[in-house]
Order: C-alpha cells, then sequence, then structure tokens
C-alpha cells in the first residue's frame, strides 16, 4: 500500500467514525430530534461536516429530516437495527440463569424489574423450595420512591429526570418505613448511587427485607434492577452477604447489554 492509499483509507476511516458517532448521538441524547448546530456543538465538528454526515445517513434511512423544523430524528432502518437488536436481547432470556443462580445461592426469592415511566414492574422471578418465602406480583406498576427495586432505578436515572419525579409525584407511604419527604429521599439516593445498590426494611411490605442493583447499558443508563428479597427476620441478619452475588449477576447482564463499567 502506498502513502496516498493510506492516507486515503485513514480519511474513510475517520469519516466513518464520526458518522457513527453523530448516529449514537441520537440514541443517547434523550431527546425526540436534534438541529445542526446541536450536533456540531456536542461532538466538537463543524456544522459543514454534521450537513455531510446528515445527508450520507438520510440516504441509508438511518436519519429522517422533519421539513418543517428542518431538526432531525433517527430514520425507519436505524429503528429496525434497533428493533432487531431488541429482540436477540430480551432482558428476561439474559436474567433467568442469574436470577435461577441468585435464588439457588441465597435461598431467597430473585426478581427483575423494569422502569415504565414514573413506575417499576417485577417482569421475572425465581422463588426458592422454601416453606416461608416471598413471592412477587408480576406487571403490577408500583411507584419508584418505595421498595429496593424502585429506589435503585430512581437513584441511577438522569438528575433531571429524578428532578421531574419528585416534583411531579406524591410519595405515598406504604408502610412507616416509606420514604416522603423529597428531601430524606433525594439523600438516600445519593447513597444508594454512591454505594452502587439499595436496600429496603419494610418500605413498601410490612414483614419483608430486599437488596437490589442497576442493570446498566451501554451508556450507563439504567434499564433493569435485580434483587433478593425474603421474610424480613430471615433475610436481613444476611441481607449483605448476598451482595457479591448480587453485584455478580447485574454485572453479567449489563456486559451483555454493552456496558464497560
Amino acid at each position: 500500500m502506498t502513502d496516498t492509499e493510506g492516507e486515503s483509507q485513514s480519511r474513510s476511516i475517520a469519516a466513518v467514525e464520526r458518522a457513527m458517532d453523530v448516529l449514537l448521538l441520537f440514541g443517547r441524547s434523550g431527546r425526540a430530534d436534534l438541529g445542526v448546530t446541536e450536533i456540531a456543538n456536542e461532538l466538537g465538528l463543524t456544522k459543514a461536516a454534521v450537513h455531510r454526515i446528515l445527508t450520507a445517513l438520510r440516504n441509508r434511512d438511518l436519519i429522517a429530516l422533519e421539513p418543517t423544523t428542518r431538526r432531525y430524528a433517527l430514520g425507519h432502518a436505524a429503528i429496525a437495527l434497533g428493533r432487531a437488536y431488541l429482540a436477540r436481547t430480551d432482558l428476561r432470556v439474559m436474567a433467568a440463569p442469574e436470577l435461577r443462580r441468585l435464588a439457588t445461592q441465597t435461598g431467597e426469592t430473585a426478581t427483575l424489574s423494569i422502569r415504565r415511566g414514573n413506575t417499576r414492574m417485577y417482569i421475572d422471578q425465581v422463588v426458592p423450595d422454601q416453606e416461608l418465602r416471598m413471592e412477587v406480583a408480576l406487571g403490577v406498576p408500583y411507584p419508584l420512591h418505595a421498595g429496593s427495586p424502585s429506589k435503585v432505578i430512581l437513584a441511577f436515572l438522569r438528575p433531571e429526570e429524578i428532578d421531574e419525579y419528585l416534583d411531579q409525584q406524591e410519595l405515598t407511604p406504604f408502610t412507616d418505613a416509606t420514604f416522603t419527604t423529597p428531601r430524606k429521599l433525594r439523600a438516600e439516593l445519593e447513597e444508594i448511587r454512591g454505594r452502587g445498590y439499595a436496600m429496603s426494611l419494610g418500605e413498601r411490605q410490612i414483614g419483608t427485607a430486599s437488596i437490589a442493583a442497576p442493570v446498566l447499558d451501554h451508556d450507563g443508563g439504567v434499564v433493569a434492577a435485580i434483587s433478593v428479597s425474603g421474610p424480613l427476620p430471615r433475610f436481613e441478619p444476611h441481607m449483605r452477604d448476598c451482595l457479591p452475588l448480587l453485584e455478580k449477576a447485574v454485572g453479567a447482564i449489563s456486559a451483555q447489554l454493552g456496558y464497560g463499567g
């Protein structure tokens, strides 16, 4: 390969990487559409370079232009790619072996929860073979301020999402242990984010204890929570002993979602 060919190849690779950066920005921005200036400022590119990249992406239907606003959004080809990926990465399928392992090793119930707007719901569980055991209701929405899976999801949301939740949602008490003031809940969320897990002693349901950790995606965003729960008198004394097993489980699932730690 000549020097000229090498330089040309390097330029081509750099152009592809810039186009990928633009496409990935749409995926992580949290906004429905973006303008040229926003993209240029965010990625440190010139507006002319952004225009060229967007034109190339539009030619492959990866990006679409809204004619009235002159802003850009993900195109149907990008959405199709996302759907194809999600079809291969069903969280329940990913989490199933980790939930079984957790329930077997801890002797308590292991659950998988996901966020739905301002609520959280269980979508899977593995219940141990114990005479006295915890079972949860799948598909039932719970608020994000009570219980370890809810709090760990809330704690790892973006700051503006946490602010929005606390500004708009009433912190309804479920038991005497529920956090019902924004100030105390904020302090709890900061602690959870700092240590990487949440605990609950009868916050949502009297007589239960649980510990939960977040499942994170490639951008570090929270997509789910794994928790271990049991009757409070039996589980509370050794709840923290489960933490290494819990962290290993969420780490394995997060790695499959592209999280690098």
